[in-house]
């Protein structure tokens, strides 16, 4: 096994990797579909779904906390995956995670001018074609270009500007969402929930409607992912990285259930079937009504904004560092493990998945859509592999140094698994509500003979040195993590809140 010392600088605090996490989880949807999600399982059925779909990815989220600070090196899911079952297991590992980072990102490319539309309606200009109904303007392809070619630059200028975007933006998410939230608070009614906190007559047909949100709620989770693929780029002690990767979890579970809540306490069940009907930006209309103006559903529409851009970002940063990752171990061509001179960044691979968001486009918002359910199909095959990866090493290397150690390590271990297979089914099994159509499979069928290519290319010119794992050097804790003076009260409440939760997870899980 070849060693290095890492060649990134460590840019991220503890605050970065929080908001990038988070920012990566909370996209357009909580604008969108916050309706769909209510008419589905009701108010607080719906609030209930997000929390049981949150649990899912929580125990997921503790795998990847162990391994992320056990092997803090860049590329993650390319690393535990190799540690765990080899070159072969990682290259597809990796290689799925990829195409869900790619996918994001190519989506967010097309439904950023989308939005626009709904702020300025007359905004599309010039008529260009129509892709799978989709009609495509100039103008709407010229706001696509330039900003997925700003969030590029902003990315190859370095980790630290991309992470100071992510915070700006992430702020007024939760800006917005909290004034959503406060709002309805003070001028909702306990009566708008009458007859839509839950769906269905009975028990088990309540229960139903809940399980039916549950099921699709771990794809708006897709993100926290992000944090192991820049760890080399983390400047925080190795054990709070897995601290902060699971509070971002459940920072996004409270803010999605709070949402839904929020909108049900300020909408009665015939005023969102209204909007649902109009806009289709119950959110936003809810904001309207709370705040009895028009204005303020603009606010939320510019929050949305902001959480495709923070999606976008984050996804960004975490396939350019996958990528990178492949091509040091000489599974992809060589030429995308360069880093720029001066910033530090992957330039080669920022590069070309900016120019593949830059494309996007011109193929329409409907086929972004298919490629972005592809790439959901490969993030969740990747979190099985990576679960997988838990309970392999634990049994491997039982005495590897494990600065977070995750308690009750099988009962996490077969939860992640069976929570993350049971994801990849969803999107198998036809009828399943989540199952890929034609087109999606033929993407995901695309892009995995384009692996194939690689996979055969690279061992053949690379020969033995294909699939080398270079394992870093470690420097001395003391001298690269130390944590600053003043962030060590709020380290403290942040590490006792997340023992409590770990700990009575434990506890529960003993007495299973």
């Amino acid at each position: 096994m070849a060693q290095k010392k890492s060649e990134f600088d460590k840019v991220f605090s503890a605050w970065d990797i929080l908001v990038i996490a988070f920012g990566a989880m909370i996209g357009w949807g909580w604008v969108v579909s916050s309706g769909g999600w209510i008419e589905s399982g009701g108010v607080v059925g719906a609030a209930l779904g997000f929390v049981l779909g949150g649990i899912m990815i929580f125990f997921v989220g503790l795998t990847y906390a162990e391994l992320t600070a056990a092997m803090p090196q860049c590329g993650g899911e390319h690393v535990f995956s190799h540690r765990a079952m080899g070159s072969t297991g990682s290259f597809i590992c990796t290689w799925a995670i990829i195409l869900g980072y790619v996918g994001v990102t190519c989506f967010e490319a097309c439904a950023f001018p989308t939005i626009l539309t709904y702020l300025w309606p007359g905004f599309l200009k010039g008529y260009l074609y129509t892709v799978a109904g989709f009609d495509i303007y100039a103008s709407w392809l010229a706001v696509a270009i330039i900003v997925a070619f700003l969030i590029m630059m902003i990315n190859i200028l370095g980790a630290k500007t991309a992470a100071v975007l992510q915070t700006v933006l992430t702020v007024i998410i939760g800006g917005a969402g909290i004034l959503l939230i406060v709002a309805s608070l003070i001028n909702g009614s306990v009566d708008n929930l009458d007859g839509q906190m839950f769906i269905g007559s009975s028990t088990g047909s309540m229960l139903k409607h809940v399980l039916s949100v549950a099921v699709i709620t771990p794809f708006y989770f897709i993100g926290f992912d992000v944090i192991p693929q820049a760890a080399e780029e983390i400047n925080v002690p190795l054990k709070k990285i897995g601290k902060m990767m699971i509070l971002s979890v459940v920072l996004a579970v409270l803010f999605y259930a709070l949402v839904i809540f929020a909108v049900g306490y300020i909408l009665d069940s015939s005023a969102i079937v209204a909007s649902q009907a109009g806009t289709g930006l119950v959110t936003a209309d809810a904001m309207a009504k709370a705040f009895s103006s028009s204005v303020m559903a603009k606010v939320i529409i510019v929050g949305g904004m902001c959480g495709i851009i923070t999606s976008w970002n984050s996804f960004m940063i975490g396939g350019s560092r996958a990528m990178y990752s492949m091509a040091e171990s000489y599974m992809i061509p060589k030429v995308f493990a360069k880093l720029h001179p001066k910033h530090k960044t992957p330039i080669n691979a920022l590069l070309l998945i900016g120019v593949l968001t830059m494309i996007a486009p011109f193929a329409g918002r409907v086929m972004m859509v298919w490629i972005c359910d592809a790439g959901n199909f490969g993030c969740c095959l990747a979190y099985c592999m990576v679960s997988v990866s838990f309970l392999i090493l634990r049994k491997k290397e039982p005495d590897m140094p494990r600065p977070y150690k995750v308690p009750c390590y099988k009962f996490v271990g077969a939860m992640a698994v069976i929570m993350s297979g049971f994801m990849v089914c969803m999107y198998c099994i036809p009828g399943s509500g989540g199952n890929l159509i034609w087109q999606e499979w033929l993407m995901v069928g695309g892009w995995s003979l384009l692996g194939c290519v690689f996979f055969v290319l690279c061992k053949r010119k690379y020969k033995e040195k294909f699939g080398m794992l270079v394992e870093l050097i470690s420097d001395e804790d003391a001298a690269t993590l130390m944590p600053e003076a003043k962030d060590e009260e709020l380290d403290l409440v942040i590490d006792r809140a997340i023992d409590t939760v770990l700990a009575r997870l434990g506890a529960e899980s003993a007495q299973a």
